[in-house]
């Protein structure tokens, strides 16, 4: 049994598919499946139906993979001595990243990055939480920097700032005159929401603990993007809940339209997620670093804030 063998089988685990697994690992199909069947002979059973498709471990394949995952984690740990011990900042750090989190945060940070750690290379998605999480479980992702808490045990969250959400008027809404707004004065059915499946979508309907109304409307505009909101209230009637940085390059026409909520202010936390087991401390550590100080001091406490749940 060698590590590489315990690669190639995580790696089959992964993607469900030989062709696939081998291409991520840099070698050829035979090459893989051969040391995959050495593997099984050693052991003397099988770990994957391949009469299905996608394949699928066996029932004592998955149990087996598990621990090669384990196994795998605390070899490449060695590595991790050896490189904190020299105090190297090198390497490939995988991020999956919110997209209402990613346009405000990555492009400063990116930037410092490059200026401070040249032998960093940063790979990033932008995820959805649920694919997010998945991928930090199956060890595709080195980190996640998305909204919590997510309360998932078998994770860790270390939280980063805390942010407000505002409300984005249109010119005719009612809510112009007032100089701050209470939660009752949002009437769901007048929102501009994102997809289901965006955390935000979720902690904007647990801001108004209610689900929307059903009432007629003459269309239905579905979106992934906080962007696209913005527009659909400055060409349309009704208001979106946005959040704080997204108001960053906002126009003096623009900023004459938001609103904050009085304190305390309906607010998300943003953290660092990683696996319990997590590897690359050092990197995640200064990726942290980097992100606190591309972000508002006043973002830095949660005070005067309420946090809202993530999910409905």
């Amino acid at each position: 049994m060698t590590i590489v063998q315990l690669e190639y089988i995580v790696a089959v685990d992964t993607y469900r598919n030989f062709g696939v697994a081998a291409e991520k690992c840099f070698v050829t199909q035979p090459t893989m499946s051969m040391q995959v069947q050495k593997l099984e002979a050693d052991l003397g059973i099988k770990l994957f139906d391949r009469s299905k498709q996608p394949v699928m471990p066996t029932e004592i394949g998955t149990e087996i993979i598990e621990q090669a995952r384990l196994i795998l984690k605390e070899s490449y740990k060695i590595k991790e001595i050896i490189s904190h011990k020299a105090g190297d900042v090198e390497g490939e750090l995988k991020i999956g990243i919110i997209p209402t989190v990613a346009p405000y945060v990555m492009p400063k940070v990116i930037s410092a990055f490059m200026d401070k750690y040249p032998n960093v290379q940063l790979i990033i998605w932008e995820y959805m939480t649920e694919q997010i999480i998945s991928e930090l479980k199956n060890g595709l992702l080195d980190c996640g920097i998305l909204s919590t808490p997510i309360d998932d045990k078998s994770l860790n969250e270390n939280p980063l700032f805390f942010e407000s959400f505002i409300a984005y008027l249109s010119k005719s809404s009612p809510l112009i005159k007032k100089k701050n707004l209470n939660i009752k004065d949002i009437d769901i059915d007048d929102l501009w929401l994102l997809n289901e499946g965006h955390c935000m979508r979720n902690q904007i309907l647990n801001i108004c603990n209610r689900k929307k109304s059903g009432k007629f409307k003459p269309f239905e505009y579905n979106t992934d993007s906080v962007e696209t909101l913005k527009r659909m209230v400055d060409m349309n009637k009704g208001i979106t809940l946005l959040p704080e940085l997204s108001m960053t390059d906002f126009s003096v026409r623009q900023l004459d339209r938001v609103r904050y909520f009085k304190s305390p202010a309906p607010s998300r936390e943003i953290s660092i997620v990683t696996h319990r087991n997590f590897l690359k401390r050092k990197l995640i550590s200064v990726l942290e670093q980097e992100i606190i100080a591309a972000i508002p001091k006043r973002m830095q406490s949660k005070n005067k804030k309420e946090i809202m749940e993530i999910y409905s």
